[in-house]
């Protein structure tokens, strides 16, 4: 996976210098550099027959052959692992400083400027068999340095919060106060096509989206910039306004070359990158052994089946009977036998004649 804004039919790259391989080493496929110790392709080539063992032990009596090609493939697996290391030197060498340049054009800080290209180009040697075969990957890096410099995230650290001091120039110190006054698509945008020089179907593509509304960023990004600075606006033709911006965004963002010098060597970015790949994979492997562990304890401790809890046996009062009608009290009683002798003793009824 390419990081964002990076398509894999990309235009044809810029010039990256190539690096000669050493003495007795395995020349790398066209329009790709060489790729590290532990990824080299398997060989196109036909296996070679005449064993019945496994793949790579020979027939009896053929040792010393074996010993032969193991020690060759050894040697190569060596030239092929210190050339990616070259090429990885030479692309570093060839456009960290431009990058440090142009993220400081999208930031305006110089910390978080040289952090973005070493985390880029860490990210470039932990994935350097996809850089490797990638058409751009000098636009690879861009992209990445780009998406980390832009990083919403970083307004939740303290350390980027503060603004480093503004040049000294009165018209570099406000042509940095317009890009920075841009939002990030259009800051993005303008940086792409005017400072870096990329065409506009290219600035499209890395930016992921179409052409004419890249078109139509550049074209607002432009008139933000010229409204903040008005002596832009002089030249006559749109071309010579384009190039104007373009050199005062060049001179800005070579106003500090010390700045660049501070850049940490590629050996210091691939160990850094090994490292934290290092630290990443122990962090995976010992949650992976909590998760099993807890598992297992679990397996081993808990029951296998469920077994109800018996409720504990209580008294309870004045409950109803269970059976039957209970015999009424002795008022209940007293009241029906008077009931009854009331009755039997009271007047008698009249009887009507038929006169």
């Amino acid at each position: 996976m390419t990081p964002a804004g990076r398509p894999r039919d990309t235009p044809e790259p810029p010039f990256l210098p190539t690096v000669p391989a050493p003495a007795g080493s395995v020349p790398a496929p066209a329009k790709s550099l060489p790729l590290p110790a532990g990824s080299v392709p398997a060989p196109s080539g036909p296996r070679p027959t005449g064993g019945s063992g496994p793949a790579g032990v020979g027939p009896a009596g053929s040792g010393a052959a074996g010993s032969e090609e193991g020690d060759r493939g050894s040697v190569e697996l060596c030239d092929v692992s210190e050339a990616a290391v070259e090429a990885f030197d030479a692309l570093y060498a060839h456009c960290s400083t431009a990058l440090f340049h142009q993220t400081f054009l999208l930031t305006g800080r110089r910390g978080r400027s040289r952090e973005s290209v070493a985390r880029a180009f860490a990210l470039a040697w932990e994935r350097w068999p996809e850089v490797a075969v990638d058409r751009d990957p000098v636009g690879w890096v861009r992209a990445a340095a780009y998406e980390y410099a832009l990083s919403p995230w970083h307004r939740l650290r303290l350390a980027h919060r503060a603004v480093d001091p503004p040049p000294e120039e009165p018209g570099e110190r406000a042509l940095l106060d317009a890009l920075l006054a841009l939002p990030p698509s259009y800051r993005r945008t303008l940086v792409l096509h005017d400072a870096v020089g990329l065409a506009l179907p290219e600035t499209a593509a890395e930016t992921e989206a179409s052409t004419p509304a890249t078109a139509s960023r550049l074209m607002n990004a432009r008139a933000a910039v010229v409204e903040r600075l008005p002596e832009l606006a002089e030249p006559s033709s749109t071309a010579e306004r384009s190039a104007l911006l373009r050199e005062r965004i060049g001179v800005l963002a070579r106003g500090h070359p010390e700045a660049s010098a501070a850049l940490p060597t590629p050996d210091a970015v691939r160990t850094g990158s090994e490292r934290r790949a290092r630290w990443w994979t122990g962090v995976v492997f010992s949650f992976a052994a909590l998760l099993i562990g807890l598992a297992l304890f679990a397996l081993v401790t808990l029951p296998d089946r469920y077994e109800p809890a018996e409720s504990p046996a209580h008294r309870v009062e004045e409950a109803p009977p269970r059976f039957g009608p209970q015999p009424p009290p002795p008022q209940d009683l007293k009241l029906r036998t008077r009931l009854y002798g009331e009755l039997v003793q009271g007047p008698a009824r009249p009887t009507p004649r038929a006169d």
